[in-house]
């Protein structure tokens, strides 16, 4: 029943308050608030992090790809809702990617990115009432979620697509 309940009030706030990509923010890991409105113009690829998984490594392509191309903002949102993957606080999780792999690009305070409470950010990615294009489901960490340069998804990427592969590469160029 609560499940229904709330399957309502998303698809009645999504035809009443319809937002687009650019309307979202979201907290940022050092606390300032990252308004997506600022990202206009500029690919976004946002991507499902944790410090202790398999993939972790793909913060080193991550890194590589934010700064080969100039018309991408990477953005890593840590969740620990996988196998407990990321348990660290937010300063440790920081000072773990730009330790280990030098990362520079945003990243955001931990949230949920699927499930009760989940960051109304990955409601609008994963819900096709809200992004118009598809519904997906998150099922581990370093999934991707690719933004055009004009606030509207452009694919999503499961966890094992490399961030440097053509499969994403082929939209920036």
């Amino acid at each position: 029943m609560i499940k229904i309940l709330q399957t309502i009030i998303l698809l009645l706030s999504s035809l009443v308050f319809s937002q687009s990509f650019y309307d979202l923010s979201i907290q940022g890991i050092n606390g300032d608030l990252i308004s997506f409105s600022e990202f206009k113009d500029k690919h976004v690829l946002i991507v499902n992090v944790a410090s202790k998984c398999g993939y972790t490594s793909q913060y080193a392509d991550l890194q590589k790809l934010s700064k080969d191309f100039d018309n991408l903002i990477v953005l890593g949102v840590p969740c620990n809702q996988f196998a407990n993957q990321e348990p660290k606080a937010e300063s440790e999780i920081f000072a773990f990617c730009s330790n280990k792999y030098d990362v520079s690009f945003p990243m955001t305070k931990k949230i949920k990115v699927k499930g009760y409470n989940q960051h109304p950010l990955y409601q609008w990615l994963t819900k096709k009432e809200l992004n118009n294009v598809g519904d997906y489901s998150i099922k581990w960490n370093f999934n991707k979620f690719l933004i055009s340069n004009k606030g509207e998804l452009i694919s999503y990427f499961p966890s094992r697509i490399k961030p440097y592969s053509d499969d994403i590469i082929k939209f920036l160029k």
